[in-house]
C-alpha cells in the first residue's frame, strides 16, 4: 500500500497566501482518515473531530485575515504524541491507566504550535507510556509491518498522508526509528532545545521531543516554530561526511549496513567527501549506561503510578519499572553524568576527523513483521544519551520496506544539520532497492 505523504512547506504557503482555505484543508484531511485509519489506526478516535476542526478552522481564519501577517504554521493541522498534553483533550498515553490521573497542564511545545497558527488534528497513538507495549498502529508502506515505536502514530499518520506535522518523543529511538521504518524525515534536535514541560516524562535527563514530515523543508521549518533560540544559517558548502564504522555499526543487520553504503556511494557520486570514522569503541557500556539510566528515571517517574495502578500496567512496563529501582543511586548519578563525556567525544571526533556531520542507519534494518514489536532502538541510542542533534532521511529499501540515512551533528548544530540535510536528502532520493 503506498500513500503520499503532504508536504509542509508549499502547503503552508499556499494557505498564508489564501490559495487553500484552512477549512478545506481539514475536510480533505478528514476525508483522509476516513480512507486510510480503519488500516493504520493513527490517531485515537474523537468522535466530531471534524465539526471540531472545521469551528477551530473558521475562527483561525477569521482572526488571521490578513494574509500579510499569518502565523507560520496558519491552518495546518499537526498530530500530537498521546503522551503530550492538550487542553480539551485527555492524555493516555496508550495506556489504561485512568487519564484524570495523567493529565495535566498544556505542553509548551503545543501552545507553540497554536500561537503559530496550527490546529490540532488528534492524538497519536502511542505505545504505553512510551515503552515498548505497542498499539495496533500498522505501518502505511506495508500494513503486515510496524510503523516502530514509541512514536507509532505520529510517524504513521504522517507516512499515511492524514497530517503534514506530527509531534513525537524521542528517549531512545522514537523518532528516528519510526520515520526510518516509514519513509519519511524524523528529526530529533538537541538536548533541551524544545521544552518538556507539559509532556509525561520517560526519563527526563534523555528524554527529547522531535518532529515527523514529508522533508527536510518542512523539518527546518516546523523546527524555526518550536526549537528554541532558532536561527536559520545558510548551507554554504557541501559538508564533509564521516560514515560511522567498528563496533557501533556491527550491531545493524545485513540489510542496515548495505543500506549505509549504498547511501555512502551515492553521495560520493554527488560529489560529497564520505570519509570512514570510528567513534564508539565502548558501545556496549555506553548502551549499558543509558538502558540504567532509562529504566532508573522511569521508575522514579512511574514511583506513584505504580503503586496506585500496577495492575493496570503491560508486563514489559512493569519489568522495566522493576529493572530501574534496582539502580542504585551512585550507578544513576554515574550515567548521567556520562552523557557528557559521550557529547564530548563526538565533537572531539568530528573535529580531529575534519568531518562535519557524521552518517549511520536510522535503525538497524527495515521495519520487522509484524505490530507486536516495534523494533530496535539500538542505532539511535548513542546520540540520544548524547543529546546531540539527528536527522533520518529516506535512503532505499527492502523488499519495498523503507530504509533510513541517520545523520548527526555536533551538540547545539541543528540549525546546520537541516540546512544541510536538504542536499543529502537529494543526493539519496534515488538509491532504490538495497540488497
Amino acid at each position: 500500500m503506498h500513500y503520499d505523504p503532504q508536504r509542509l512547506a508549499p502547503l503552508v504557503r499556499s494557505l498564508r497566501r489564501g490559495d487553500r482555505r484552512p477549512v478545506t484543508l481539514v475536510d480533505d484531511l478528514c476525508d483522509r482518515l476516513d480512507a486510510t485509519e480503519a488500516d493504520v489506526d493513527a490517531l485515537r478516535s474523537e468522535p466530531g473531530r471534524r465539526e471540531r476542526l472545521r469551528r477551530e478552522a473558521t475562527a483561525l481564519a477569521a482572526r488571521e485575515a490578513d494574509p500579510a501577517s499569518r502565523p507560520p504554521l496558519f491552518g495546518v493541522p499537526v498530530a500530537i504524541k498521546d503522551i503530550i498534553h492538550v487542553d480539551g483533550h485527555t492524555t493516555e498515553a496508550g495506556s489504561s491507566v485512568p487519564p484524570s490521573a495523567i493529565t495535566g497542564p498544556e505542553a509548551t511545545v503545543v501552545s507553540r504550535l497554536r500561537e503559530a497558527g496550527a490546529l490540532h488534528l488528534g492524538k497519536a497513538r502511542t505505545t504505553e507510556f512510551a515503552y515498548f507495549d505497542p498499539p495496533a498502529t500498522c505501518n502505511p508502506c506495508d500494513l503486515d509491518h510496524t510503523p516502530g515505536g514509541s512514536s507509532s502514530g505520529s510517524a504513521a499518520a504522517v507516512a499515511a498522508g492524514s497530517v503534514p506535522l506530527a509531534i513525537g518523543s524521542q528517549t531512545i529511538g522514537s523518532v528516528v526509528r519510526p520515520a526510518a521504518f516509514c519513509g519519511i524525515v524524523g528529526f530529533k534536535p538537541s538536548y533541551g532545545r524544545i521544552p518538556l514541560d507539559g509532556v509525561i516524562p520517560f526519563a527526563p535527563s534523555v528524554d527529547h521531543l522531535g518532529t515527523f514530515t514529508a522533508d527536510v523543508a518542512g523539518a527546518a521549518h516546523a523546527a524555526s516554530v518550536l526549537c528554541d533560540g532558532w536561527s536559520p544559517v545558510d548551507p554554504g558548502e557541501q559538508p564533509v561526511l564521516g560514515v560511522v564504522e567498528g563496533a557501533y555499526l556491527e550491531q545493524a543487520t545485513e540489510a542496515g549496513r548495505a543500506g549505509i553504503d549504498a547511501a555512502a556511494a551515492a553521495l560520493d557520486d554527488a560529489g560529497y567527501d564520505v570519509r570512514r570514522v570510528d567513534v564508539f569503541d565502548d558501545i556496549e557500556a555506553i548502551n549499558e549506561s543509558h538502558q540504567a539510566l532509562s529504566a532508573a528515571e522511569f521508575a522514579l517517574t512511574h514511583a506513584e503510578w505504580h503503586t496506585e495502578y500496577g495492575d493496570r500496567y503491560a508486563p514489559e512496563t512493569v519489568e522495566l519499572i522493576e529493572e530501574g529501582r534496582q539502580v542504585g543511586v551512585d550507578e544513576l548519578s554515574d550515567a548521567r553524568a556520562a552523557r557528557f563525556d559521550v557529547r564530548r567525544r563526538i565533537g572531539e571526533v568530528v573535529a580531529s576527523s575534519d568531518v562535519d556531520l557524521l552518517l549511520s542507519p536510522g535503525a538497524p534494518g527495515p521495519a520487522p513483521s509484524g505490530i507486536d514489536d516495534t523494533g530496535d532502538p539500538i542505532m539511535n541510542l548513542p546520540w540520544t544519551n548524547a543529546g546531540v542533534p539527528a536527522l533520518t532521511v529516506p535512503a532505499g529499501e527492502v523488499d519495498g520496506l523503507p530504509l533510513g540515512l541517520q545523520v548527526v551533528a555536533p551538540f547545539g548544530a541543528d540549525e546546520s544539520l537541516l540546512a544541510w540535510g536538504a542536499g543529502i536528502e537529494t543526493a539519496v532520493a534515488d538509491v532504490g532497492s538495497v540488497s
